[in-house]
C-alpha cells in the first residue's frame, strides 16, 4: 500500500477521534478521512489481503447494513468488495496499516496492540 504507516478513518466519527488521541500517529503516518478520500479498489483488495477477507474489513453496524436489508442476505466477498466500494460507512474503523500488518476496528484489544505498533515503528 504505502511505506509510511497508514491510518484509515473517519474525520467526523467520535470514536475514530477518540482512537487517533490515543494513539497520537507522528507525522510519519498518513491520515485518510474515508469520506473525503474514498477508498479506491486497489487500497480495497490491498487490505483485503493483509486482512484475509473482504467480511473482516466489513462493518455490520453500519446504519446502511441494515436500511439497505443487507442484514437478511446471505452476503459473499464479491458483496463485501462493492459494498466497500460503495460507501464508507461500512470499512470498519478505524484501519491501521503498518507495513504487512492491519489493525482493523475499535475493540480495546485491538487499539492497544495498533498503539503499541506505533509506538515500535
Amino acid at each position: 500500500m504505502n511505506k509510511h504507516p497508514r491510518v484509515l478513518h473517519l474525520s467526523t466519527c467520535s470514536t475514530c477521534q477518540r482512537i487517533l488521541k490515543e494513539w497520537k500517529p507522528g507525522s510519519g503516518v498518513v491520515l485518510q478521512d474515508i469520506k473525503n478520500e474514498p477508498l479506491t479498489a486497489k487500497q480495497v483488495d490491498e487490505l483485503k489481503e493483509l486482512a484475509g477477507s473482504y467480511e473482516a474489513l466489513f462493518s455490520r453496524v453500519a446504519r446502511k447494513y441494515r436500511e439497505l436489508g443487507l442484514h437478511e442476505l446471505e452476503l459473499k466477498e464479491a458483496d463485501y468488495r462493492k459494498y466497500l466500494l460503495q460507501d464508507y460507512t461500512f470499512l470498519k474503523r478505524p484501519v491501521l496499516v503498518i507495513g504487512r500488518q492491519i489493525f482493523i476496528g475499535n475493540q480495546a484489544k485491538t487499539v492497544a496492540a495498533a498503539k503499541a505498533a506505533l509506538k515500535a515503528g
